[in-house]
């Protein structure tokens, strides 16, 4: 079996090193829950990879990233961590972490960066040091389902106007192998918010 290689993307500019290896990073942020479920693979042989660290970070919904907090134009407290962190992955190549549906900012369309490590070190303070990173990419969501949740007041509080799928000039239009997420409602309502899954084929 060869399961497909997920494309690397351009890491941007908003990277902060050292962050927390915790499942939940939305830190009480306004917007919809997100719940990830992201599952590590070795492109050539579909084997899970156990203990890899997969770590995201991404705008709130005013599109302002933690440590940068003003490049989208808004105001509001900046901690450094906000929407930051990652988790171990189990034996079955699953990572599993909580946060909010992001939001946008001027000139890139819905998204998430991910970066996938191998044999990092835990340290005393809740971070990682070290290891190998296999993969750096991005994290894409349905059009459809992003017109729905920009509608909702906390998002559309965001003024910058959206840059969506199409007019993106990063994620090229490859579904799964680019990082299109798998979206599911949690309920009945958009408040309810989304789990989002995808298979990671890296190269380890």
């Amino acid at each position: 079996a060869v399961c497909t290689l997920t494309k690397e993307m351009t890491e941007g500019p908003y990277y902060l090193d050292g962050q927390l290896v915790r499942a939940d990073v939305g830190e009480d942020k306004t917007g919809i829950p997100l719940e990830l479920t992201l599952t590590v693979v070795d492109d050539s042989t579909c084997a899970p990879l156990n203990k890899a660290l997969v770590e995201i970070w991404h705008c709130d919904a005013l599109g302002e990233y933690s440590g940068f907090v003003g490049n989208n134009g808004h105001d509001e407290p900046d901690n450094g961590t906000f929407l930051r962190g990652g988790v171990l992955t189990g034996p079955d190549g699953v990572a599993r972490i909580t946060t909010v549906y992001p939001g946008w900012y001027r000139g890139r369309c819905v998204h998430i960066h991910v970066k996938v490590h191998t044999d990092v070190t835990l340290t005393a303070d809740g971070s990682f040091t070290g290891g190998q990173e296999l993969h750096t990419g991005q994290l894409f969501f349905s059009e459809t389902i992003t017109t729905r949740v920009a509608a909702l007041a906390a998002y559309a509080a965001n003024t910058v106007p959206r840059t969506t799928l199409a007019q993106d000039g990063i994620y090229d239009d490859g579904g799964a192998a680019s990082g299109l997420l798998t979206l599911t409602a949690l309920g009945s309502s958009t408040s309810a918010g989304y789990a989002g899954t995808l298979t990671l084929g890296v190269e380890s």
